[in-house]
């Protein structure tokens, strides 16, 4: 018997067979940029990061420069989960935060000099590692610092990732008094004991009372993230938190598939192998979760992200308007990123650029006053081709070869010939809809955008190393 996936938000449309979930499940990227990360070299470094900053500065418009987003990367965590991939730093020592303070503000004097004071930012996030692992006192210095370098828009979108454990109403208050207006709190899983198999005990009434203190405090959004295919977890126990996690009414859902990799990231050898799910239970869980969310009025926003149907998430879905960055789905226009922090991940015009991942590293580079760039990228014209292409179908859903074509002067029938013959696979299964104007992913094919995506992947597709990613579903 098959399981079936809905393929909302149409309701009319027939449901998604396991068998097709598990013919185009292969490992893959998450596309949060194009290239991906793992292409970026040491060729690139300081100085070209510094050239790409400083030609935005100089190709200012006259009304002024476009908006940045700003992301802060705090890699301290107070105690180890087993499936984490995040660069992080395990510590209970919170002393070192203030020299971590310290190496934050030089690196951000270095980028204002480079693209120019009074920066006009229109997104703020702050991940890790756990944010809140500083103090009430650390968090008031760090947005401070960034509020006398950079001019924060009046309708900035301020978030910040939250580790429930490490937080109180108090502190979620005085989050909100800084100006924050979105929060996600890292969940996972509900079941006691998945929480205890990857070491992040965390109970639903802890979180239940998060929830509903932020929401006093007037909060924008509330985001959850989840994780299918953790250690203990079955179609049954996760079926559960789905169902809790929709009595909470988080405004947006962030359900992502662990990808176990011992061999790259060492904390999760402490997963115990034989208490993983099955390719099989993986897909009855995404199957059961999605038809949760759906049926509790969530709108599939694309590639593992729900949203309430009156959340900017949504409304920039049905209107075409979603964009992605290297913080996934995002409603603001696709601009410039400064990364800030050890491992931290920019992007200025046509450039890539990513932080030393070591703090010996990225302090070392600061005391020479140089940027802790560790590498980077430049696309090419063919890169920003197919980042085009990519980045329409994983947000719109949608490739109009006219546009393409008079954006980058190219004959799409012709410049993808191959691929186009690729995807023919795709248009057989009924995934993808190709028409004489354009390429549109079917409401079916949104499950497996991914896939899709990959098939214009020139990386991808010229060394076939999909090991070093995680599988679709």
């Amino acid at each position: 018997m098959h399981t079936a996936i809905p393929s909302a938000p149409y309701a009319s449309q027939p449901a998604l067979p396991q068998d097709l979930l598990c013919r185009f499940d292969t490992p893959g990227p998450r596309y949060t940029s194009y290239p991906t990360a793992d292409r970026f070299v040491e060729a690139f470094g300081p100085d070209e990061a510094l050239l790409a900053m400083r030609q935005r500065k100089a190709g200012a418009t006259v009304g002024g420069p476009t908006p940045l987003s700003v992301y802060v990367h705090i890699p301290f965590c107070e105690s180890l989960c087993y499936y984490c991939a995040c660069n992080k730093i395990i510590t209970k020592h919170h002393e070192r935060a203030a020299p971590y303070l310290d190496a934050l503000e030089a690196e951000l004097r270095l980028v204002v000099a480079a693209l120019g004071a009074g920066q006009p930012v229109s997104q703020l996030h702050l991940g890790g590692g756990t944010p809140t692992f500083l103090s009430d006192a650390e968090l008031t210095r760090l947005v401070g610092a960034l509020r006398a370098s950079l001019r924060f828009e009046a309708d900035i979108e301020m978030s910040i990732e939250v580790d429930p454990r490490t937080v109180t109403p108090a502190r979620l208050a005085h989050l909100r008094e800084l100006g924050f207006n979105r929060i996600s709190f890292g969940v996972q899983d509900f079941d006691p004991r998945v929480q205890a198999a990857v070491h992040r005990v965390q109970p639903y009434d802890g979180v239940r009372a998060l929830m509903t203190s932020a929401r006093g405090l007037g909060y924008r959004s509330i985001n959850v993230d989840l994780i299918y295919g953790l250690p203990q977890q079955s179609a049954d126990s996760f079926a559960r938190t789905v169902q809790q996690v929709g009595e909470l009414r988080p405004e947006r859902i962030a359900l992502y598939a662990y990808a176990h990799l011992p061999a790259r990231f060492k904390p999760q050898r402490r997963i115990v192998a034989e208490q993983l799910p099955s390719a099989a239970q993986r897909v009855a869980m995404l199957g059961g979760a999605i038809a949760g969310f759906l049926g509790a009025g969530y709108s599939y926003i694309g590639m593992d992200h729900f949203a309430l149907a009156d959340d900017a998430l949504a409304v920039a879905k049905r209107q075409g308007r979603l964009h992605r960055n290297f913080q996934g789905y995002s409603t603001q226009p696709d601009c410039d990123l400064v990364g800030l922090g050890v491992s931290a991940i920019g992007r200025i015009g046509a450039t890539y650029y990513q932080n030393a991942k070591t703090l010996l590293e990225y302090d070392d580079a600061l005391r020479q006053r140089q940027l802790p760039v560790a590498r980077g990228f430049a696309l090419t014209r063919d890169d920003l081709v197919r980042r085009a292409v990519i980045m329409a179908l994983m947000c719109q859903g949608w490739v109009e070869f006219e546009s393409i074509e008079l954006a980058h002067l190219v004959r799409v029938q012709s410049y993808f010939a191959a691929e186009l013959r690729q995807l023919a696979e795709f248009a057989a299964a009924g995934l993808v809809g190709l028409e004489p104007d354009g390429i549109r992913v079917t409401p079916a094919g949104w499950y497996l955008v991914r896939a899709i995506a990959m098939v214009f992947d020139r990386h991808l597709q010229a060394d076939r190393a999909r090991e070093r990613f995680s599988r679709v579903i």
